[in-house]
């Protein structure tokens, strides 16, 4: 749902107001909260956060975090997966993660959930490549497909369940398929 305020709400004020559950975005102005996740939704959320992490924290490659609140550009968003190399993440004076993310992911990962604005999403991902994002992925888990936009790239979309995955050169130890993906809303 978007929530157009009456005066133009600057993204200082809106980062002081109580965060939401559902998180609430901001972006061009507009607040926008997001839907609460479903089934579907949470089950790729998850398993797409425990399999990159998986593959690439012991490395120190990068780390995947679900649902991050990511402020820059402007905007201030809440990514179902934000992906950052290792180098990009935060730390606070104790050398722990820091809680404030000012940064873009280094790759996007939306899944749509019913009743969704795909273009909502797709615009929060745009955002994230025009910032240096090097990869964006929206999930549609109802039309078992996905749309992946690589930075500098035109967007591929992906519905044989055969289709590898594109992924963002740091994590190109991966070697995803579409099916993988779906096969994960099994359980």
């Amino acid at each position: 749902m978007v929530q157009a305020p009456s005066k133009k709400l600057s993204l200082d004020s809106f980062l002081g107001m109580p965060e939401t559950k559902p998180a609430t975005e901001y972006i061009d102005g507009q607040i926008i909260q997001k839907p609460m996740p479903k089934g579907k939704h949470s089950r790729l959320q998850g398993k797409l956060t425990l399999f990159i992490n998986g593959a690439l924290e012991a490395e120190r490659i990068a780390y995947a975090f679900p649902e991050l609140r990511c402020t820059f550009g402007g905007s201030s968003i809440v990514p179902d997966v934000s992906v950052f190399l290792w180098q990009h993440i935060p730390m606070d004076e104790d050398g722990d993660v820091a809680d404030i993310f000012n940064r873009h992911p280094d790759w996007i990962i939306e899944v749509l959930s019913p009743g969704q604005s795909q273009m909502i999403v797709t615009k929060k991902v745009l955002r994230c490549l025009s910032y240096g994002t090097q990869m964006g992925w929206l999930i549609d888990p109802k039309e078992r497909s996905l749309i992946a936009y690589p930075l500098s790239e035109q967007p591929q979309y992906l519905e044989d369940e055969q289709d590898a995955l594109p992924l963002p050169q740091f994590a190109r130890s991966l070697n995803l398929t579409l099916g993988d993906v779906l096969a994960w809303l099994r359980l």
